[in-house]
């Protein structure tokens, strides 16, 4: 059997997604029986290699681009139009991203990460907005099976698109075993010269973008007592950034915020690690991996009770509606001055990380695909 992951969002640096795609390639890999052929498809006009542990699978690559390859997907469905030699007419298709080609032969199973730009329009760019409202009703239907990242995926697939529950199918992300708790003092020293971080400090991770509701934290931590500690964002800027900068100015935080850009994962466990607090406000995440990295670093969490985020981190963090500034507020003063909450948590974050598998998420993909690729053609 010829399988194909779409590993697009990963050399193209597309954050979760991104990740999502590689981590599940890997695993997929680490586990690939004798009667499976595993290959990648890569649609990137810079033409860029995989990860080097991908390297050498078998690749199909096209350089048209994200817009006009979304635009042949589009018409593809539309149309009725097969496009299995695009991606090298594998026997099975994984679509990582919120892309799902017309298929004439190849089986397809879809992951479904979020419905955010119907929950949260404003949060996305217009144009990915409509399109996404205009293709993912058709890609759920097309999709000869659907991967939920989390039961609230899963629930709103169901409830906005009336999908059969017996089509879409909840298989968790995992955690990168490189995520542990970094005690070496020599290793968080050079971490924190390399980054310019403080001695203490608030750490959030992800893409700076609406649904982040970074505002929120900032004016959080102007009002929580906070002694002398000071805020860390790391992430890239996504869109729609200006009036989360904004809103910091307008604050008067400039000098008491860190924002890092994109930190590789080999320096990432350390950032995780040094931090007395990690705090994601996040409106809604399909999943919240940030979240279980922190928990696996043993770093104590508060996040957002909302979407996929109590799922995600069960007792192991505190729990605070994203729009309760107060909430947010006593949230962050209670773990800045109590250290023995915070190690609490963090002892109980590790043990609920450790759920979360990527070699799990590939048994159970294989499962399906192969129980996809068994049913009657």
């Amino acid at each position: 059997m010829k399988v194909t992951v779409d590993l697009s969002p990963s050399v193209q640096g597309r954050a979760g997604l991104g990740r999502y795609a590689q981590e599940l390639t890997r695993a997929l890999l680490d586990t690939s029986p004798g009667d499976e052929t595993l290959g990648v498809f890569i649609n990137d006009p810079r033409r860029r290699s995989p990860d080097p542990g991908l390297a050498g699978l078998p690749l199909k690559r096209l350089v048209l681009g994200n817009k006009p390859w979304r635009m042949s997907t589009l018409l593809g469905q539309l149309l009725h139009l097969p496009q299995d030699r695009w991606v090298g007419q594998p026997d099975v298709f994984l679509a990582t991203e919120h892309l799902l080609p017309r298929f004439r032969h190849t089986r397809s199973v879809f992951t479904l990460h979020d419905l955010i730009f119907k929950f949260f329009p404003a949060a996305h760019l217009p144009l990915n907005r409509w399109f996404l409202n205009l293709v993912m009703p058709r890609f759920l239907r097309a999709a000869d099976a659907v991967v939920a990242v989390s039961e609230c995926t899963r629930r709103d697939a169901i409830r906005c698109y009336g999908l059969p529950a017996g089509k879409i199918h909840v298989i968790y992300e995992g955690v990168n075993a490189c995520f542990r708790r970094v005690s070496d003092r020599a290793v968080l020293d050079e971490v924190r010269r390399r980054y310019g971080l403080p001695e203490r400090y608030v750490l959030c991770v992800g893409t700076i973008e609406p649904r982040k509701n970074l505002g929120q934290l900032f004016e959080a931590f102007r009002l929580a007592q906070t002694a002398d500690a000071q805020l860390v964002v790391v992430g890239r800027k996504g869109w729609l950034f200006a009036e989360t900068f904004a809103r910091l100015r307008a604050l008067g935080l400039e000098n008491r915020a860190v924002f890092t850009g994109f930190v590789p994962d080999e320096d990432l466990p350390a950032v995780y690690s040094a931090a007395q607090v990690f705090a994601f406000p996040s409106l809604y995440e399909g999943f919240g991996l940030p979240v279980v990295e922190a928990m696996a670093c043993g770093t104590a969490v508060v996040c957002s009770r909302a979407a996929s985020l109590p799922e995600v981190a069960g007792d192991a963090a505190l729990l605070v509606a994203p729009d309760d500034l107060r909430g947010w507020s006593e949230a962050l003063s209670r773990l800045l001055l109590d250290a023995g909450l915070r190690a609490d948590l963090g002892e109980r974050g590790q043990r609920q990380a450790a759920r979360f598998s990527w070699a799990q998420a590939a048994r159970r993909t294989r499962q399906l695909y192969r129980e996809v690729y068994a049913r009657p053609h």
